[in-house]
């Protein structure tokens, strides 16, 4: 299984790194894929260039094994869709289960995602659930979980696509929006993120703009 963790990582933090590593860890993943966003489509552009954030990424992930730094959405013009993603990636390895990697917050906005009910016939979808956030109990979402969530991990492993499993993941309530905010202050975002990523940050100034 392939698990897939996609965002702008603007910049990546351990809000984004222990989530996706005790998926991957958990769930017995043969390979995880982290693919930056080029051109988000439901948020404002990124603060940090393409550049930076892949220097991040790849800062984050240094000397982890079976991790693999996907750049198909950086180099694929326009908004860069998800389904366009999963899409590119089930024509690569056509025989393998693929896994959508999304937080709780995420996976209850997908109704607002591009031609989101094309996800499912993908890949599986696993949501990082934790205290706090809950999940729908009705509408669009609830009826897909009724007709799709498994509690088994080995039901992943025995099919490609079309189920969704929710894992308790630790909860580290860390965000990107607050790490920029901190460095706009002219205070170190250290401890919330790789000290590598952390001093890469300070060395090229990065988000000291941020208002």
């Amino acid at each position: 299984m392939i698990g897939i963790f996609g965002g702008t990582f603007d910049p990546i933090h351990f809000g984004h790194l222990r989530p996706a590593f005790e998926v991957f860890q958990d769930l017995g993943c043969e390979e995880l894929r982290w693919i930056p966003s080029g051109q988000p489509p439901h948020r404002h552009s990124p603060n940090a260039s393409i550049e930076h954030r892949l220097n991040m990424l790849r800062l984050a992930l240094q000397g982890m094994k079976d991790v693999t730094i996907d750049e198909c959405e950086i180099h694929r013009s326009g908004p860069s869709y998800m389904v366009d993603t999963l899409s590119s990636l089930r024509q690569r390895y056509p025989d393998s289960s693929l896994a959508l990697i999304l937080g709780t917050d995420a996976f209850n906005g997908l109704p607002g995602w591009h031609r989101w009910q094309e996800l499912l016939p993908l890949a599986h979808i696993i949501v990082c659930s934790r205290p706090g956030v809950d999940l729908p109990e009705a509408g669009e979402l609830s009826a897909l979980l009724a007709g799709a969530r498994v509690d088994d991990i080995s039901r992943l492993q025995q099919s490609k696509h079309g189920l969704i499993y929710i894992h308790p993941v630790t909860a580290l309530p860390i965000s990107a929006t607050r790490i920029r905010e901190i460095c706009a202050q002219g205070y170190s975002p250290r401890f919330l993120l790789p000290a590598k990523v952390c001093d890469y940050i300070e060395q090229h100034g990065l988000y000291r703009q941020e208002v």
